[in-house]
This record gives C-alpha cells, sequence and structure tokens, in this order.
C-alpha cells in the first residue's frame, strides 16, 4: 500500500464555509491515485471539515444560518474572546462539527456523491 501526504493552506476570508474539494482532488491528481482512500484532517482548532450538498447554495446558507442561531456571537455567557467575538462560537461549531474526513476514491475521483 502506498501512502502520500501533502500539506494544504487554505486561505480564508473570516467566518463562513469555505469549498475545498478542488484543492483536495488536484492533490489526489497529483500523486495519481485511481483507487483508495483520502483522509483530509483540519489542525486549527476553530475550524472543521464537512461534507455538504453543493448542487443548492441554498443548503449552505441555511447551515451558517443555523449555526448563527445555535452558537450566535457576542453572547454575554461566552469568555473566551481572545481573537474577537467569533472565537469561541467558531470553537464550539468544531467541537459539534468533525476535524477529519474520509472519502472513496475510484477511478481518481473522490466518491461524495449527489444529493
Amino acid at each position: 500500500m502506498r501512502v502520500y501526504s501533502e500539506r494544504l493552506e487554505i486561505r480564508t476570508n473570516g467566518k463562513g464555509t469555505y469549498e475545498i474539494t478542488e484543492h483536495v482532488q488536484a492533490v489526489i491528481d497529483k500523486f495519481s491515485v485511481r483507487d483508495g482512500i483520502v483522509a483530509v484532517f483540519v489542525q486549527h482548532t476553530s475550524c472543521s471539515l464537512i461534507a455538504m450538498e453543493n448542487a443548492a447554495p441554498a443548503a449552505r446558507r441555511d447551515l451558517e444560518k443555523f449555526f448563527d442561531k445555535l452558537v450566535p456571537e457576542n453572547a454575554d455567557y461566552f469568555e473566551h474572546d481572545d481573537e474577537g467575538p467569533d472565537d469561541m462560537p467558531s470553537h464550539i461549531r468544531m467541537v459539534l462539527t468533525r476535524t477529519s474526513e474520509t472519502v472513496p476514491i475510484i477511478d481518481g475521483k473522490m466518491q461524495l456523491g449527489t444529493w
């Protein structure tokens, strides 16, 4: 079994969801992986990974609105705000989601599916 490793740096512009599928697929293509799995892990403690609907942009917007209501910024019960009002909410969102995803690769493509 061959194992490849690549470090990705994804630049973001504040709170939100960001599409990284093309970045991960580029690494799969770089190493010419035909069949196997890709494991993606994020090290940042206020960031997470989700497998999310991409055909309907409203699904991502709705998810963001849901998290804004579930874990609001500027809540008076949060003490930790070293990096701003979104600091503690982003840590909580990370705990509620995942820091890694494993996706099968078949014929060189991630098997993310549709709907």
